[in-house]
């Protein structure tokens, strides 16, 4: 539950209220920050507090991403995709159940989650979809600029990049590819 602050010049400890690992954190704003992590945790920061919230589930949620202050996502273990509209986080059907690692979108109708085993899931708007991107490998993070220029990073230094069509690998030099 540890959470640092920097104020341009030394990193202070805030207290989180809770002593679950936290794995991610998105924020809209400096009075409107969001981490999710273990036990279903999700708390919110108002610019002095951090307070516990109703996500719902005891899954270990492992990314949290937003389109504004009131349409956030947060993607964990076994499948588990919420999603909150600024009164509060109900559960999303997800069409795979594998572990969901991150997610990242452009805005709420262009939004990218990836997770075990190759699974990459695209919202948009209405229904997840399972998207193929060729490749079983183990996904850990995901970010772009569009939802035609999106970047996949993996196991073993596997990079994906999407131009709105396909999923082609591109070659870390890493040499694992």
């Amino acid at each position: 539950g540890s959470i640092l602050h920097y104020d341009g010049s030394k990193w202070t400890r805030l207290d989180s209220g809770t002593y679950n690992h936290l794995h991610g954190i998105w924020g809209a704003a400096a009075n409107h920050i969001f981490a999710a992590g273990g036990k279903g945790t999700i708390l919110k920061y108002d610019g002095a507090d951090w307070t516990a919230m109703d996500s719902g589930t005891d899954q270990r949620l492992l990314g949290i991403w937003g389109a504004s202050e009131s349409d956030i996502f947060a993607v964990g273990t076994s499948g588990t995709i919420l999603h909150y509209d600024g009164i509060g986080w109900r559960g999303m059907a997800s069409p795979e159940n594998v572990n969901l690692t991150a997610i990242w979108g452009i805005s709420r109708t262009d939004v990218f989650a990836v997770g075990e085993h190759g699974i990459i899931l695209h919202y948009d708007g209405n229904e997840w979809t399972t998207m193929d991107p060729g490749t079983g490998d183990f996904f850990y993070g995901v970010w772009g600029t569009s939802g035609s220029d999106v970047y996949v990073v993996g196991l073993g230094g596997i990079i994906l990049h999407y131009d709105g069509d396909a999923w082609r690998r591109m070659d870390s030099g890493t040499g694992i590819n």
